[in-house]
């Protein structure tokens, strides 16, 4: 009876194990797509900046931060990506390509480390 109880409670924990693996995979693989659009707009906002064409820069980097509200978890590093952001798209609005330019790869970064 002792090698019953021991044996089904070793099958418990092996499901329960493979159960919760599974929920832990699931969460971090809903973050990537996420922040790979994020990512992409920020990239095509980029190249927008080096060709001067600051109203498509703008469009793109709305996107992006529209995009970032999705992400759910790492609340400190999409806060402190999106800040960059925003900075980004302050210099682009003032026409200063190598500091929006700096903090939108800054924020690429951080959004890459998710």
């Amino acid at each position: 009876m002792k090698i019953l109880k021991t044996s089904m409670l070793a099958i418990i924990l092996t499901f329960s194990a493979g159960a919760i693996g599974n929920l832990a995979y699931a969460e971090t693989s809903t973050d990537s797509p996420v922040a790979g659009e994020v990512i992409s707009h920020i990239e095509s906002a980029l190249a927008e900046i080096q060709n001067s064409d600051f109203n498509t820069a703008r469009v793109h980097l709305k996107a992006a931060r529209a995009a970032a509200e999705k992400i759910s978890g790492h609340d400190d590093v999409v806060q402190a990506a999106n800040a960059l952001v925003i900075q980004g798209q302050i210099k682009t609005k003032g026409g200063d390509i190598k500091g929006s330019s700096d903090d939108l790869n800054k924020a690429i970064e951080l959004y890459k480390s998710l």
